[in-house]
């Protein structure tokens, strides 16, 4: 098979320093010759037959001279005027359209390819079938004028004030989404997704960060924490923790490789080549095994190998599509007797991390009954992000297998994801053990039940969110979609609780003097006139933040004070209300 490869490239030298794009393009030309070369042998009208012949001697001559075509002469090259019809029709929907949602937008999309495709495969009159019907016609100019067709288009084309005609023509920033009616030509990547513009505002939380680096420094530093030696993997650990832990060691290896025409075959990317493809063919035996070879070495396609011990044990052959934002996963498989050790998470993860430096965030595979489990561990599911209409025609159907996705996170660094997420949680658990031991006051009975009450909310138990406890998600209700609506209902509610006898406490920031080291005490203060302040200003964009604000009052006054005292009784009894009447404006379930 060396052999061959060899010989086959002996063949090719003078296209060594050619590049891949100017390969592919003259590869398309060498397919538009052998199609022109039929068309001429076909074709019986003696004008349609010129034009085709001249074409083939055009584009053979650029094949041989590896140069480009230039249309010399009065016909000049397409678009004959600027804008084209296909600019137009484009423009035309942007300009109308652009405000609807994302289905209806898409439907009009659609019609736009329909007339366009319309339009394209019109066949006009052969300029001696118009001779034998006007004879008087110029017919010279007939042959060289580009016949147009607005007719779907009377608003636009008679309205001398139509931007769609426009040379510069741009679509307002201020209109939802970008449409593009795909007619083959490669559009530009989008810009570099940058970290920076993905930040948002942080919210003030009741955790200071001297504690969390404390935390930090604690889990971070093996002597400062107990329990087992860590050399060995617990039985919890995550699945791709052995194979992140070989590759650190040197033992296993990931390369993307593939083949390629304007080089010479390099012997080891070559044997790698082979080895991947003799495990897609073990581990994949429903696929023909010629339709594994072509693929894995087609130069459009490449592969993520997973190499131990210099051969092949693993890989994920795929091919990107850069100007439609996805890329296909044809092949992934690892070779029997090293599965169930983490590997095939790992090579995914590897493979993420490669496509966001690509800025490439889709997934697409078909993946048959078999392969859904591994897919769906790895983030990929049935609701499909990327739209239809950009990969119909360019994924490959197998019959029996489910259309599977994958949107990635470009801030999610995945080969060390669950690390951070293991990390996360023992920051969490640290920190619930020393709130836990800050907690340590003994509350009196409830005596609501002598007086005849069969039951109360979890919430106005005293001392029961101080533990950190929270509703559960029934418990939260519907929080208004209209940021209006919720602005109103805050409004009221605060209204409700300012306007109660016992807020009194709470109505303004408590002042230093009359509570000597409240502020070294309470590090978080809130009250009544700062919330209504913060409403103001439309801070509250979530019920969330305007019921932990209020809590803070409750949970603050609670903590300086003694239970027996004036202040801690009108805390939980407007706190009471408060929970009433959030109940009634529907915000948490009753």
């Amino acid at each position: 098979m060396f052999g061959f490869l060899f010989r086959l490239a002996a063949h090719v030298s003078h296209l060594e320093n050619v590049s891949e794009e100017e390969m592919n393009r003259l590869l398309g030309i060498v397919l538009d010759v052998e199609y022109l070369f039929t068309c001429v042998h076909k074709e019986e009208d003696a004008d349609t037959k010129q034009v085709y012949f001249y074409l083939f001697k055009l584009l053979r001559k650029c094949i041989l001279q590896m140069g480009k075509p230039v249309i010399e002469g009065s016909l000049e090259s397409p678009p004959f005027e600027k804008p084209s019809i296909e600019q137009g029709v484009n423009n035309f929907v942007q300009y109308k359209f652009s405000h609807l949602p994302s289905k209806e937008r898409q439907t009009i999309v659609e019609l736009a390819k329909m007339f366009l495709n319309r339009i394209n495969y019109w066949h006009l009159e052969t300029p001696s079938q118009r001779r034998l019907r006007s004879p008087n016609d110029d017919i010279a100019g007939y042959k060289v004028n580009y016949t147009r067709f607005l007719s779907m288009l009377e608003e636009e084309v008679y309205s001398p004030n139509s931007p769609i005609w426009d040379q510069d023509f741009m679509v307002s920033t201020s209109r939802t989404g970008q449409l593009g009616i795909q007619t083959g030509e490669k559009r530009k990547n989008n810009e570099p997704y940058s970290l920076e513009d993905s930040k948002r505002p942080r919210v003030v939380g009741d955790i200071p960060i001297e504690l969390i680096n404390e935390v930090m420094s604690t889990i971070t530093d093996p002597a400062a924490m107990l329990g087992p030696e860590t050399n060995f993997l617990s039985a919890h650990s995550a699945r791709d923790e052995a194979a992140r832990l070989e590759e650190r060691r040197g033992v296993i290896e990931f390369h993307v490789v593939g083949n390629s025409l304007n080089q010479k075959p390099n012997k080891k990317i070559m044997m790698w080549l082979v080895g991947l493809q003799n495990v897609f063919s073990h581990q994949l035996p429903r696929m023909p095994k010629e339709y594994i070879t072509r693929l894995v070495f087609d130069p459009k396609h490449k592969t993520l190998a997973l190499i131990k011990d210099g051969r092949v044990i693993g890989g994920i052959c795929f091919r990107m599509f850069p100007s439609q934002g996805f890329t296909e996963i044809v092949f992934c498989a690892v070779t029997s007797n090293e599965q169930v050790k983490g590997y095939g998470t790992h090579l995914m993860n590897h493979l993420k991390e490669y496509h966001i430096k690509h800025n490439i965030l889709n997934f697409l595979t078909y993946a048959d009954e078999y392969a859904i489990g591994y897919f769906k561990k790895q983030g990929f599911s049935k609701d499909i992000k990327v739209p239809k209409a950009k990969y119909v025609g360019y994924i490959k159907d197998y019959e029996g297998a489910t259309l599977m996705g994958c949107e990635l996170n470009p801030r999610i660094p995945y080969t060390e994801f669950s690390v951070i997420i293991k990390k996360q949680k023992e920051i969490i658990k640290k920190l619930i053990e020393r709130k836990q031991a800050q907690i340590r006051k003994v509350y009196p009975g409830l005596s609501c039940f002598k007086d005849g009450v069969r039951q109360i909310p979890i919430e106005s138990i005293p001392g029961i969110r101080e533990t950190g406890w929270k509703p559960s998600g029934k418990e939260r209700g519907k929080e208004p979609k209209d940021p209006d609506q919720l602005y109103s209902t805050l409004k009221t509610i605060l209204q409700q609780v300012k306007s109660h006898q016992s807020a009194w406490p709470f109505m303004e920031p408590v002042k230093r003097t009359e509570a000597p080291g409240y502020y070294e005490v309470i590090r978080f203060p809130m009250d009544l006139k700062t919330m209504s302040e913060r409403l103001k200003n439309r801070y509250y964009v979530s019920k969330k933040l305007f019921m932990a604000d209020l809590q803070r009052v409750f949970t603050n006054c609670r903590e300086y004070n003694p239970p027996e005292s004036e202040y801690y009784k009108c805390a939980n009894i407007l706190e009471k209300f408060f929970y009433t009447k959030i109940k009634e404006a529907g915000l948490i379930d009753k």
